[in-house]
């Protein structure tokens, strides 16, 4: 298993060493909109509590089962679990950015932060306030280890982030991936278009940001602008990912704060990185800077449970950090063959 340099292909890998896992899990209003998610909407709202609480226990609390898509796949939370199995993570810690319910039996830091609401009736977030308590916890967090892994639970989530990407003006239309096979593009686009309408040529970023963006990328935006400051911070996802980047790009002129972009790094999967239906390198390109950017070339196709084939179909791209966990694996040169052994162990037992 190797992971490889979005931009040049070339191999490539996270910094050496042991490190911190901290997920940001949040609920949106795109949760209630039909047709939109992959399931109904009470189980898509709980899908990042049981992600983090099966990432930290290796089982879950709040439900009789881990999260899984309708079809029965698992979350990419069981990658980053298994991974923790094959190379713990210094700490496993959760951000609660706007949860229904609070996962248990794992270490969760609160913010007061309500889930949004829906994107066509604008999300209605304060996000000057979410930016600030996102620096702040970025500028209090203590580091356990050698640096941070900084993922992402965000159900819908590629829905929000590309309408902010088009709010903030970057030409970006056909550049986000979704956790659909068969994505929805009618859909999709009337709810984009929908929230679009909200935005006035008058409104600065902020009034942007509260509504049409979601808690998980202003916070993180403002969270890793100050903790990059300190030590270096590996955002775990795709296209997401990518948009909390270009929302901290166009923050730091408003907040007159640089983003020190050497000590950050973005990992992402293959399913991403040669996803047809979504374009991460072109995301990234539209930055002020050139990123450093990796993806790793895990891959199912050995995988004798044979619901995990869905992933590299394409039904399921990365999401609870896999990306970055398995470029983390990678890095301390676990096999494709070792990671897939404790993913189908972790299965057997369930």
């Amino acid at each position: 298993m190797t992971s490889y340099n979005i931009f040049t292909n070339e191999e490539d890998s996270l910094p050496s060493g042991k490190a911190d896992f901290l997920l940001a899990a949040s609920v949106t209003g795109i949760c209630t909109l039909e047709g939109i998610t992959q399931s109904d909407a009470q189980m898509i709202s709980l899908m990042p509590t049981l992600d983090a609480e099966f990432i930290a226990n290796e089982k879950v609390f709040s439900s009789s089962h881990p999260a899984e898509t309708p079809n029965g796949v698992p979350t990419p939370s069981i990658i980053t679990r298994a991974v923790h199995n094959v190379i713990p993570f210094k700490s496993i810690e959760i951000l609660n950015l706007g949860l229904n319910t609070a996962p248990q039996n794992s270490t969760c830091h609160n913010f007061d932060i309500l889930p949004s609401k829906p994107l066509t009736m604008g999300s209605g977030i304060d996000a000057r306030a979410v930016f600030a308590k996102g620096l702040a916890a970025g500028k209090s967090y203590e580091l356990k280890g050698n640096y941070l892994i900084l993922a992402e639970g965000t159900p819908g989530g590629t829905i929000t982030a590309a309408a902010t990407a088009l709010a903030l003006g970057y030409n970006c239309a056909d550049d986000f991936s979704s956790n659909f096979l068969n994505i929805p593009c009618d859909i999709k686009e009337e709810t984009i278009q929908k929230a679009l309408s909200l935005i006035h040529e008058d409104m600065d970023t902020f009034e942007i940001l509260s509504l049409v963006g979601d808690n998980m990328l202003i916070f993180c935006a403002g969270f890793l602008m100050e903790a990059s400051r300190r030590f270096h911070v590996v955002l775990a996802g795709g296209t997401q990912m990518a948009a909390c980047l270009l929302v901290a790009d166009r923050l730091r002129e408003d907040v007159l704060m640089r983003v020190k972009d050497a000590n950050i790094t973005l990992a992402t999967t293959l399913w991403i990185a040669n996803d047809s239906n979504s374009n991460i390198k072109h995301l990234l390109s539209l930055l002020s800077f050139t990123p450093h950017a990796v993806y790793t070339d895990f891959s199912f196709a050995d995988a004798q449970i044979q619901v995990l084939h869905q992933y590299d179909e394409g039904a399921i791209k990365d999401g609870a950090g896999a990306g970055g966990a398995l470029a983390y694996a990678a890095a301390h040169h676990i096999s494709n063959k070792k990671l897939l052994e404790s993913i189908e162990h972790i299965l057997y037992l369930m």
